[in-house]
């Protein structure tokens, strides 16, 4: 819940542009012209666990919470509110994953509910589908998210849907008007809202119904093994719903009043609503979001398993980072691979770091806000000069000093704030993992040192130089005002565009484009003076020697 609510923020809150607050409004609207009746609001989120648990899904999750969160500020969390996430594991498996063991085996299965088909991961969970709404939980309370599991099995054959089922039924015609004109001929022949679960083999059958009894709440079809007529009641879970009709068939059961869908499901959502109406509901609110693309931009698809998984990013970078991922642009479509993850670490820090110091309207605006619903943590500052250390200045000490442990990244970061570790700054800690990591894995197998050619050779002696006349106890600062001596007179810039305060010409950045090839081994770097600053003026003109020598670039 959002912390230290106060009418102040509340009205603060009716005016921010932040799009979880934009789409909060479109439900205190709803609320309004509902009028009174309903006692709390409910936000669903869906999970089809034909997969393995895909981030797409916490996303949806986290995002729908960051609207949660925005509704209780604007209602001064007077309103009672719910989020399930529902997992449509009563589905038949369609095909067999490419990322799981045992597919011979699991191709045995095709059809059946994904709660009767056993995991080929061989977990407890008595299924395929059950093991993957685990996988989902586990991870989803790792977060700490406030939530409501549902599982479709269980709603189905425990009744809870039968009410709506019964009402499909009787509105058959009108739900069948909708969806016919969007299919084709073949498909229109055997198209039923209802899909019937085989007594005989277990399978989740497509086929038409060839009779419907609305007063005994059956259907009829022919099985397509045997020919045979069978007749089966709608309820108890002997039937399951085609997914569009299931999802306003959920909708209109629960009373769902939020729920955002990928861009790729525009047309139903609208077909979706349109059955919700017919049944006598009202379509939740909600909005598209755009997809996540793999590293050739390609649409992440769970069944494939190309881009990032949850544990893949939780491997390399904090939960928090992952959350300000989902919180950015959620309407515009982003790659979702490795190579996004450093920025967007130290995106979320430096979000970290103005937040103290904004003000209410600026606070509301900031992301930190919203991943950690009103209460982002304080920052983890070392040294003298109080710093909060970058992802990108880890990775780049890991790479100067090919360092393979945490302990050893300790070594350097406590000759610059003696007495840190993990135990004083665990967050610190964490990110150090993080950073050795995905230095070890992706960083080190593309390091390239590039020899300083005679203009870079003349720059490095005089920067050597301007180091090695520093006073012991020379701050980030004083390191940077000599850097951009040295490259001032190297490499000024031509174009006039960058100028110092003092109105001198500025610095062209292949002054530091050139640092980082020569002396990291990488295209970009941090900030070089705190780099210096951490790494130490000493270490720093080591690496300078060794950049003369074309030591780094021959190794």
């Amino acid at each position: 819940m959002p912390a230290g609510i106060t009418p102040e923020m509340t009205e603060l809150a009716q005016a921010s542009a932040a799009w979880p607050f934009e789409e909060a409004r479109k439900l205190v609207a709803r609320l309004e012209k509902r009028g009174a009746g309903k006692g709390d609001v409910l936000f669903e989120t869906g999970y089809g666990p034909s997969g393995l648990p895909h981030i797409g899904t916490f996303g949806e999750v986290a995002r729908t919470t960051m609207v949660r969160n925005a509704f209780r500020l604007l209602t001064g969390d007077k309103v009672k509110t719910r989020l399930i996430c529902f997992s449509d594991d009563m589905d038949g498996l369609r095909k067999v994953p490419d990322n799981v063991p045992n597919r011979d085996e699991m191709a045995k299965f095709l059809g059946k509910p994904l709660t009767r088909v056993p995991d080929p991961f061989g977990s407890t969970e008595g299924s395929f589908g059950a093991a993957n709404n685990a996988r989902l939980r586990a991870f989803l309370d790792a977060f700490g998210f406030e939530y409501e599991f549902a599982s479709a099995t269980d709603y189905y054959t425990s009744g809870r849907f039968d009410e709506t089922l019964l009402r499909m039924l009787a509105k058959y015609d009108a739900v069948m008007e909708i969806i016919l004109p969007t299919l084709g001929p073949e498909r229109r022949a055997t198209y039923s809202p209802f899909l019937p679960v085989c007594p005989r083999t277990g399978i989740v059958l497509q086929v038409p119904m060839i009779e419907r009894d609305v007063k005994a709440g059956t259907v009829t079809y022919l099985d397509p093994g045997t020919n045979e007529r069978m007749t089966t009641p709608v309820t108890g879970g002997r039937v399951k719903c085609q997914w569009k009709a299931d999802w306003a068939l959920r909708w209109v059961a629960l009373d769902v009043d939020y729920e955002m869908a990928g861009k790729d499901l525009i047309d139903s959502v609208t077909l979706s609503s349109k059955i919700a109406k017919v049944l006598g509901g009202e379509p939740p609110e909600g909005f598209n979001y755009e997809l996540f693309l793999d590293e050739n931009g390609q649409k992440i698809s769970k069944s494939k398993g190309n881009g990032l998984t949850i544990e893949d990013w939780l491997a390399y970078a904090s939960p928090e980072s992952l959350s300000l991922y989902m919180f950015q642009s959620p309407r515009s479509a982003k790659r979702l691979h490795f190579d996004v993850i450093p920025r967007n670490v130290d995106d979320y820090l430096t979000f970290l770091e103005k937040f103290p110091a904004q003000e209410g309207k600026e606070r509301l605006q900031n992301p930190v806000f919203h991943i950690h619903a009103g209460s982002p943590p304080p920052v983890e500052r070392i040294g003298s000069e109080e710093v909060q250390l970058s992802f990108s200045m880890l990775l780049n000490i890991a790479s100067v000093s090919n360092a393979e442990t945490a302990e050893q990244m300790w070594g350097f970061i406590r000759q610059y704030a003696p007495g840190v570790g993990p135990s004083t700054h665990p967050r610190l800690g964490a990110l150090v993992g993080y950073a050795v990591r995905y230095y070890h894995d992706f960083v080190k197998p593309k390091k390239v040192f590039t020899a300083p050619d005679e203009t870079a050779r003349t720059a490095l002696t005089a920067l050597d130089a301007a180091l090695a006349g520093l006073p012991a106890d020379a701050t980030s600062d004083i390191i940077q005002f000599q850097v951009y001596e040295v490259g001032r007179t190297f490499y000024p810039d031509t174009s006039g565009k960058a100028k110092s305060p003092d109105g001198r010409p500025g610095v062209s950045q292949i002054w530091f484009s050139t640092l980082y090839k020569t002396l990291i081994g990488q295209e970009k770097g941090p900030r070089f003076g705190s780099f210096v600053a951490v790494y130490g003026v000493e270490g720093t003109r080591a690496l300078i020697a060794k950049a003369l020598k074309n030591e780094l670039a021959a190794a």
